[in-house]
């Protein structure tokens, strides 16, 4: 316990302990300068007293005994002290009803220091590098125990054991690359069927269970794409995935997948200034109720989500690993159709591609 109270005192942001009715039961120094007074003035005062949050969303969600919540860049303020930007996160104790912890990190001033247009996200991706160890043991456990049921099996189940190990494989492989993008390591670019990474993607997601029917409207004359097989993978099953939630009591839920060749787009690298194009795209649509008006601008930035149990992480990692593969993704709202669209723009690769810039002109 001593331990664990030491580190948390070492922390660089604020943490506080709720206890049920968001009594204040703990803070570490971070908290103590962040609220302006000691735990010992704080203690037992109710959440409400030692903070105000401007958004009026949070405030209701923090009345749920087991929220789970993430949001970047809300406005707070304690008693006395100037209002500040922070990104916060709440979750409940495991095993103790009504407990909760909140975080609460500082990002005055962190804007100036964002070197991508995605604000937040170089320090919020970096957390895999944090974790690899800790995620990759398990799946470690995860394929031999595929491996093992695989022995006994046949048929379509000894296919899921068999997808299972190639996946267990591909997120280890994702979980390397992200380390390296982590220390600003581009990507290894090279020629990609867009098609089979799109197949691959969906298997994933109807072995889980949770797909509503998905249709396919593919061009088979589409051309090879410059990026990252394992990180179009993860790109489409995040896309799909959250298709697929978003149609979660919708009468008949449906999501679309097209592909077409959509010439027009360019933008201009930041390696040398040239124009590079963007010709091939890729639609995932859903027949969803939407994204909140509110949210819709902010989608893709970190701890941004409308799921009660989301983190806000998915799409902030859908445009990261798109731009390190010279890609693109925005979204719009189809109203009179019902549908929400998600379109990812992609460079066609030349023949024997296999770098950063070896892509049609």
């Amino acid at each position: 316990m001593a331990e664990a109270q030491r580190q948390l005192a070492s922390l660089p942001f604020a943490v506080l302990l709720l206890a049920p009715g968001q009594k204040l039961a703990g803070a570490n120094p971070a908290a103590e300068q962040l609220l302006g007074q000691s735990f010992r003035r704080l203690n037992g005062r109710m959440l409400g007293q030692i903070l105000h949050f401007e958004e009026p969303r949070i405030a209701e969600r923090l009345d749920e005994a087991d929220a789970q919540l993430s949001a970047r860049a809300t406005t707070v303020a304690a008693p006395g002290q100037p209002p500040r930007k922070v990104d916060l996160t709440l979750a409940p104790v495991i095993d103790q009803p009504g407990w909760q912890v909140m975080t609460l990190i500082d990002i005055g001033g962190a804007e100036a220091l964002r070197d991508a247009p995605v604000a937040g996200e170089g320090g919020v991706l970096r957390a895999p590098e944090i974790l690899a160890h800790e995620i990759k043991n398990p799946l470690a456990g995860i394929r031999g125990a595929a491996q093992l049921l695989g022995r006994k099996l046949e048929g379509k189940d000894l296919a899921l054991t068999d997808l299972i190990a190639d996946e267990v494989d591909r997120i280890a492989k994702l979980i390397d690359q992200m380390q390296s993008l982590s220390s600003r390591t581009a990507l290894e670019l090279a020629p990609c069927n867009l098609h089979e990474a799109v197949r691959r993607a969906r298997a994933v997601i109807e072995a889980g269970g949770r797909a509503p029917q998905i249709i396919e409207e593919f061009d088979p004359s589409l051309p090879m794409v410059l990026g990252n097989a394992d990180a179009l993978v993860q790109v489409l099953i995040n896309l799909l995935a959250n298709a697929a939630d978003a149609t979660v009591g919708q009468a008949d839920r449906r999501i679309a997948i097209r592909t077409r060749f959509a010439s027009g787009l360019q933008l201009h690298t930041s390696a040398d200034g040239r124009a590079l194009r963007l010709p091939i795209e890729l639609r995932v649509s859903d027949n969803g109720p939407g994204i909140a008006a509110d949210l819709r601008e902010h989608v893709f930035e970190p701890f941004v989500t409308s799921k009660k149990s989301g983190q806000g992480l998915g799409l902030a990692l859908v445009r990261r690993l798109l731009r390190d593969m010279n890609g693109r993704i925005n979204h719009d709202r189809e109203e009179a159709a019902g549908l929400t669209h998600f379109r990812v723009h992609l460079p066609v690769a030349r023949e024997g591609a296999t770098g950063l810039h070896e892509v049609a002109a």
